[in-house]
């Protein structure tokens, strides 16, 4: 496609030599050249990353940051100095099909309010599934609770074409997802006190607040490997997960409904956090959650008076309860909701 808008394909990179190895020729090779320029973005790694880079694919460009400054604050630094109409924000563990820019640039180009757009994300490991990340675009239920076309909690739906239709979503995949340039820098990018997790649905919520539009684009595919930088089971990651979805909500959702909304998450999350334990076979992950609301009440004041931006909330949640409608009704399908 002949345009005189440009993308720059920024992947964020700490200590992911291994990874830069696997996922990189793949970028490298279908990323369209006339429409597109591919930039590492390296939050102070240690291994060689850089080195390899440099001696394998001398068309990508490099932007150092000092420090491991987190998805967020890695984005941030990396993309101020990045003066290009749109980005894609691509982690290093994603693999990407023949094709795949095109459709989302072609489809935040047909809109001025489409702000992001993210394209069908399956499993790396099992290609026939839909991945954890974002499967075919994220959603949030009343309370706050994120999932997917194709992924409710920790189950993930075969992909048979039944989620391939362009449709408005909540939020777009920070595993790989396209935005325009200009919204980011109006938004002042991700929040920086994230670091990492959920950075991608505040910054989609708070488009949202602003009547701005996400979408994804199932013609474009990529492939998610996941938890290659923090795996899992490691307790920060759940501790970043429950802290970071707690400041969201209290960020962006309607005021008077916060509060309560945040009650019940801490009925549901006691539960969470046992269940977690047991299943991870590991108890610093209740430690963790309670470490999380800790912390967010100790934030509350600095979230209200600094990071609101009004009383109203224009996102839109789903009406469901997803916890009662999967532990309960046993409902693992975003089809079924």
């Amino acid at each position: 496609m002949l345009s005189d808008k440009r993308i720059a394909v920024a992947i964020l990179n700490y200590n992911g030599l291994n990874l830069l190895k696997k996922f990189l020729p793949s970028v490298v090779k279908y990323s369209d050249k006339k429409l597109s320029n591919i930039y590492i973005i390296d939050n102070g790694s240690d291994d060689k990353s850089i080195t390899y880079v440099k001696n394998k694919f001398s068309e990508v460009k490099i932007i150092q940051n000092d420090n491991n400054y987190g998805y967020a604050g890695g984005y941030n630094k990396g993309l101020s100095k990045i003066d290009y109409d749109y980005y894609v924000l691509l982690n290093n563990d994603v693999e990407v099909s023949k094709d795949w820019l095109n459709p989302l640039f072609e489809l935040l180009e047909s809109d001025e309010n489409f702000a992001t757009c993210q394209p069908k994300i399956k499993s790396y490991y099992n290609k026939s599934k839909f991945d954890y990340a974002g499967g075919s675009g994220g959603y949030l239920d009343f309370l706050g609770y994120p999932f997917c076309r194709g992924r409710i909690f920790d189950s993930m739906e075969e992909d048979f074409g039944q989620y391939d239709d362009k449709k408005e979503i909540f939020w777009s995949s920070g595993a790989c997802f396209m935005i325009k340039s200009k919204v980011f820098k109006k938004l002042n990018g991700f929040d920086f006190d994230f670091f990492a997790h959920m950075e991608e649905i505040d910054l989609c919520w708070r488009l949202k607040n602003l009547k701005y539009k996400n979408y994804c684009q199932p013609k474009s595919i990529v492939y998610h490997a996941g938890g290659e930088t923090l795996s899992d089971n490691n307790p920060r990651k759940t501790y970043l997960n429950f802290r970071n979805n707690l400041i969201m909500i209290l960020k962006n959702d309607n005021f008077f409904y916060a509060f309560p909304k945040i009650f019940i998450r801490l009925i549901f999350d006691t539960f969470a956090s046992i269940l977690i334990s047991i299943k991870k076979k590991n108890i610093f992950h209740l430690v963790s959650i309670l470490k999380a609301y800790i912390i967010f009440f100790l934030k509350i004041p600095k979230i209200i008076f600094s990071k609101r931006v009004g009383l109203s909330n224009n996102g839109k949640l789903k009406k469901n309860i997803l916890p009662f409608q999967y532990f309960i009704m046993g409902k693992k399908r975003f089809s079924d909701l």
